[in-house]
């Protein structure tokens, strides 16, 4: 949790991802986009899909039909106490695929994302 205020928070995230060779696919806003479609509403939200391409050709080269799971999201939210970062953990992609070849490549994301989470935390 981050006390700091949420655009500056997600600026941050999107710099940690950056420093460990993420890059940004999408930037969802649903906060935004649930007020626009449904009058919801709601805290600040924002979905952050982050890539590194060099693990993802990886991980696309042994299974063509991963880019379901791509790319690692990881929300930015308004909560009662600050800004909460949560991150998919890339280890799912392992369990649903069930190949060493992959679970190497997730164990690999999941220490980069790691590093950029915690890079925050420190920080804060």
């Amino acid at each position: 949790m981050l006390s700091q205020p949420f655009d500056e928070v997600l600026a941050k995230v999107k710099e940690s991802l950056a420093a460990e060779g993420f890059g940004i696919l999408t930037e969802i806003d649903v906060q935004a986009t649930l007020r626009a479609k449904i009058g919801k509403q709601m805290g600040r939200y924002v979905i952050v899909g982050a890539y590194n391409p060099n693990l993802a050709s990886q991980a696309l080269d042994v299974e063509a039909q991963i880019g379901v799971l791509l790319p690692c999201n990881v929300i930015v939210r308004e909560a009662e106490s600050g800004v909460q970062i949560e991150a998919m953990d890339p280890g799912v992609m392992a369990m649903l695929v069930e190949r060493d070849e992959i679970r190497l490549i997730a164990d690999e994301a999941r220490r980069l994302i790691g590093n950029a989470l915690n890079r925050l935390s420190a920080a804060a």
